[in-house]
C-alpha cells in the first residue's frame, strides 16, 4: 500500500482529534476511516474492561453485537490478538472458532473459509482493546501490509485517548470508574452495565449522572422488570458515596417485624431468635448507600420510623434505647403509583414527600426502540457461554418479532424469554450446531404489538370503535375509546378505571399520556 491513500484515510481523523464529537459519533468515523484504507466486510472496535471485551463501535456486523460481552478466555482469537503487540492475519483455513459466526450482515453462515485479521490498541503502554476485520473472501487481505494496520492503530489510540479525555473534562468525574471498580471487587460483586443507545435510555443515563453528584433522596419508579435496582447502582456509582457500600432491601419480601429488624438492627434478647446484637442495614450502608426496593409495600407504622431516621439521621435498635447516628443517602424503588396510594390514605404524605425529593421514571422496554436488539445481544452471549456453544444468534424474523412485541414484563421478560428459547431451540436440534439461530418461532412472541384489553363487562353500550390507519393507529385508536368510556363511567375516578381494565394506576396513565389523553 502507497503512503498516499493511507495518508488519505488518516487526514479525517487527525482533524477530528481537535473536534469535539460525540463518543458514538467519533468511533463510526474511526471504523468507516479503516474500511476505507482496508476493505472489509466488518469491522468492530472492542474496549477491554477485565476479562471481557465490549463493543464500542461496528460495522457491517448485526445490531446486537453490540449488546455483546466477549469474555476473552472463551474465545481464542481474541486471546491471540491480546497476546501479541503487533497485528495479528489468520489463516484462512484456521481452526480457531470466530467471535462474529453469524453476526455478520447478510451471511448467516458458519465463517468456514474466510479473511480475519486484528490489532491490539495500547493507550499509556497498556493494552485498551482492539480493532478486528473480517473479509468473506479469504484472499481479501492478501494485498495488505500489516505496517498499514499498524499505523492505522497507532492513530486509533490517539483518537480513542482523546475521545476519553474530552469525556472526563465533559463529565468532571475522572475517578469515578476506579472507585467504583474498588468497592466492586471489595463486595465481590460483577458490574452491571446499563445498556442502551435510544433517546429515553440516554435521557435516563443524563438524569443519573445529574442526580447522581449530589445527596438528593432520589424515588424511581417504573414498571416491573425496567430494572430500577440497575438504575439504583448507577447512581450510586456516579455519586461521591461510589467508594462507600451500597446496601439493597427488598421490602416486600419480609414481614414488618423483621422489616424493622432489618433496616435498624436489633440486640440480643430483643425479639425470640435474636441471640446476638446486630447492625441493621442503615448502619451497614453508614456513608455510602441504602436501596430500598419495593418501598411502597412498607406498612404505616414502619413508614413513620423510617421517616424519623430520614431527618434525624439517627436510629434506635430494636430492644435497645441507644441511639446510633448514621449518614446515609437514600434511594427508594417502586412500581406503585405512591401519590395515588396517599390520597387512598394508605401511605404517610410526609414519608412519600421526604421520598420523592427527586422522582425519576424508568422508561418501557417498548419506549425504547431498538434498544431490545442490544439488550438481546447481551442475554445471547451470556446465554451463549452458559450452554457452550460457538455462537447464538437471532435470524432477521426473530428480531422483527423483538421489535414488534409489546413488553409488558420488559427487560427481565426479555432475558427469561432469550434463555428460555435458547434452551428450546437447543433442545430441538438433532445435532449440536456450531451456530443456533433462533427464529421467530422459537421466540413465541404474539404477532401484534400490544393486543388491546378485553372490553369490561358492563350495562352501559361501548361505543363502536371507528377503523382506521395502520395496524399500531388502529389500536392506539381503539385503546383511547375504551379508556375514555371507562372513565366517563367512573366520573373521571382514574383508580377505579385501572381496575375495571385490569391495569395498574400508574400503567394507565403512562398509556393515557402515550396517547395524548393527559
Amino acid at each position: 500500500m502507497t503512503a498516499k491513500p493511507l495518508l488519505t484515510a488518516l487526514l479525517p481523523l487527525v482533524s477530528d482529534l481537535s473536534r469535539e464529537l460525540p463518543e458514538g459519533e467519533r468511533y463510526r468515523r474511526l471504523l468507516e476511516a479503516m474500511r476505507a484504507l482496508l476493505p472489509c466486510d466488518a469491522a468492530a472496535l472492542l474496549r477491554l474492561d477485565g476479562e471481557w471485551l465490549v463493543p464500542l463501535a461496528v460495522d457491517g456486523l448485526s445490531t446486537d453485537t453490540l449488546g455483546r460481552r466477549f469474555k476473552v478466555s472463551e474465545h481464542p482469537r481474541f486471546e491471540a490478538l491480546l497476546s501479541r503487540p503487533e497485528p495479528t492475519r489468520f489463516p484462512s483455513d484456521s481452526t480457531l472458532p470466530d467471535p462474529y459466526d453469524g453476526l455478520v450482515d447478510g451471511h448467516g453462515d458458519h465463517l468456514e473459509v474466510h479473511d480475519c485479521m486484528g490489532c491490539p490498541l495500547f493507550i499509556d503502554e497498556r493494552p485498551w482493546g482492539l480493532l478486528t476485520l473480517d473479509a468473506l473472501d479469504p484472499e481479501r487481505f492478501e494485498p495488505i501490509e500489516l505496517d498499514a494496520l499498524q499505523a492505522f492503530a497507532s492513530l486509533a489510540a490517539a483518537t480513542v485517548n482523546a475521545a476519553e479525555r474530552i469525556e472526563r473534562l465533559a463529565n468532571r468525574a475522572e475517578d469515578e470508574h476506579q472507585r467504583a471498580e474498588v468497592y466492586r471487587q471489595a463486595s465481590g460483586q460483577q458490574s452491571r452495565e446499563m445498556i442502551g443507545q435510544s433517546k429515553a435510555h440516554k435521557r435516563l443515563v443524563e438524569e443519573i449522572n445529574l442526580v447522581g453528584g449530589s445527596d438528593l433522596t432520589v424515588l424511581i419508579t417504573g414498571e416491573t422488570g425496567v430494572g430500577k435496582e440497575l438504575v439504583a447502582q448507577a447512581i450510586h456509582a456516579a455519586s461521591p458515596r461510589a467508594d462507600k457500600p451500597i446496601i439493597s432491601l427488598n421490602c416486600a419480601a419480609l414481614p414488618d417485624t423483621l422489616v424493622e429488624s432489618e433496616l435498624f438492627g436489633h440486640v440480643r434478647g430483643a425479639f425470640t431468635g435474636a441471640l446476638n446484637d446486630r447492625r441493621g442495614k442503615f448502619e451497614l450502608a453508614n456513608g455510602g448507600t441504602l436501596f430500598l426496593d419495593e418501598v411502597g409495600e412498607l406498612s404505616l407504622v414502619v413508614q413513620a420510623k423510617l421517616l424519623r431516621v430520614l431527618q434525624s439521621g439517627q436510629l434506635q435498635r430494636l430492644g435497645s434505647d441507644k441511639e446510633h447516628q448514621v449518614d446515609v443517602r437514600l434511594i427508594a424503588a417502586t412500581n406503585r403509583d405512591l401519590a395515588e396510594e396517599v390520597r387512598s390514605g394508605r401511605y404517610r404524605a410526609d414519608f412519600y414527600h421526604r421520598l420523592s425529593v427527586y422522582p425519576l421514571l424508568v422508561p418501557a422496554l417498548r419506549d425504547r426502540g431498538r434498544d431490545v436488539l442490544l439488550l438481546s445481544g447481551y442475554f445471547l452471549e451470556q446465554n451463549r457461554s452458559r450452554m457452550g456453544l460457538n455462537s447464538l444468534r437471532l435470524s432477521s424474523d426473530a428480531q422483527a418479532a423483538l421489535l414488534a412485541y409489546n413488553w409488558p414484563g420488559n427487560v427481565r421478560e426479555l432475558e427469561h424469554l432469550i434463555g428460555r428459547s435458547a434452551l428450546k431451540a437447543l433442545g430441538n436440534s438433532r445435532e449440536r450446531p456450531k451456530i443456533l439461530s433462533l427464529s421467530a418461532a422459537d421466540l413465541d412472541l404474539p404477532h401484534t404489538p400490544l393486543e388491546p384489553p378485553p372490553a369490561p363487562v358492563s350495562n352501559d353500550p361501548t361505543p363502536a370503535v371507528e377503523v382506521f390507519g395502520d395496524l399500531r393507529q388502529a389500536t392506539e385508536n381503539y385503546q383511547r375509546q375504551l379508556i375514555t368510556a371507562c372513565l366517563e363511567r367512573h366520573q373521571n375516578n382514574w383508580a377505579s378505571a385501572a381496575r375495571e381494565l385490569g391495569l395498574d394506576r400508574a400503567n394507565l396513565g403512562r398509556m393515557a399520556k402515550r396517547l395524548g389523553m393527559k
